[in-house]
């Protein structure tokens, strides 16, 4: 039986031609029946595969092969199946594209890049030298949030600040507001899922006068593949595909609450109004009856009622 496997992995580097880096990425998975999302710029490449293992293996040496790729920073997990077509059931479809940015925080302008990746980021800390700064510096320390506040509804770093924002690209101004200058001479340690969003917000971070910006090497999902549950991070990891979240032990704390009656649960699901990608934390029950965000669930209370009143009756 194939055993599927999800590839997640990032380097920044310079490109002279990102066009045809796409195109060469498309059809190398295109050929290994891997599907996921790969998006490419000036800057280096971000992507996510999934597939049968051997061939996620085999797009990986191939990928490595190019010089500039000989660094990628690369995770591996669990995938949750192949269809009939042998292609992973976590991502519907391959899209292979170029943007300015390979994470999107909207100030292309802003950032640095050369052969050694990021130029002005903050220091890259091992999982275990995380530990050993908290261990040393204490409440000093602080953990910051740097992905979109709801992933952090069913998991974040103890006592982490969560900045309110639904996408990464209001980081800019949520910086540039002042809301955190008070952080600006405390030892401020930056975490993202794999670790590609904090090259760029340590380096906007410090750009703007924060003056000991770390970042955690490989994002949480390297801290929890060196201590699981039984560190400084609570919770699950969202992610970005089918899945929607990853568990590091059988013990992983439930922090989450059920955005219809507030029990606690990790599950989360989409909106029901198909025009909107709000992620919603709703507990199994509740889930089944395709919850509606705040924002929707006034327009379409009808058919949430009427839908509600089919299922009591069946």
């Amino acid at each position: 039986m194939a055993i599927p496997k999800i590839l997640l992995y990032y380097v920044f580097t310079p490109l002279a031609d990102p066009e045809a880096i796409r195109l060469w990425q498309r059809d190398l998975c295109e050929s290994l029946n891997l599907r996921g999302r790969i998006l490419i710029s000036k800057d280096g490449i971000n992507g996510t595969v999934g597939g049968d293992l051997d061939a996620v293996k085999r797009y990986l040496r191939k990928t490595r092969e190019y010089p500039a790729f000989k660094q990628l920073d690369v995770k591996w997990s669990e995938g949750t199946g192949l269809d009939e077509s042998g292609q992973s059931i976590d991502f519907p479809k391959l899209s292979v594209k170029v943007r300015d940015e390979i994470v999107s925080f909207g100030a292309p302008e802003e950032l640095q890049v050369d052969e050694k990746g990021v130029v002005g980021g903050g220091i890259h800390l091992t999982p275990r030298e995380v530990n050993d700064l908290v261990a040393e510096r204490g409440d000093d320390v602080v953990f910051f949030d740097g992905r979109n506040a709801f992933e952090a509804q069913i998991g974040k770093f103890k006592d982490a600040i969560v900045p309110d924002v639904d996408t990464t690209r209001e980081f800019v101004e949520v910086l540039d507001s002042g809301a955190y200058d008070h952080l600006k001479d405390r030892p401020v340690v930056t975490y993202c899922t794999g670790g590609i969003r904090c090259e760029v917000l340590s380096s906007l971070m410090k750009s703007r006068g924060f003056d000991e910006v770390y970042q955690i090497d490989g994002g949480i999902v390297r801290y929890g593949e060196t201590f699981g549950d039984d560190g400084l991070w609570e919770g699950s990891l969202y992610v970005f595909d089918k899945r929607m979240k990853l568990e590091f032990s059988d013990h992983a704390a439930v922090i989450g609450s059920c955005a219809v009656c507030g029990d606690s649960t990790s599950h989360m699901q989409n909106c029901a109004d198909p025009s909107c990608r709000t992620q919603l934390v709703v507990c199994e029950e509740h889930a089944a009856s395709s919850p509606f965000c705040v924002t929707h669930a006034a327009q379409n209370r009808p058919q949430a009622q009427n839908r509600s009143q089919a299922q009591s009756s069946s």
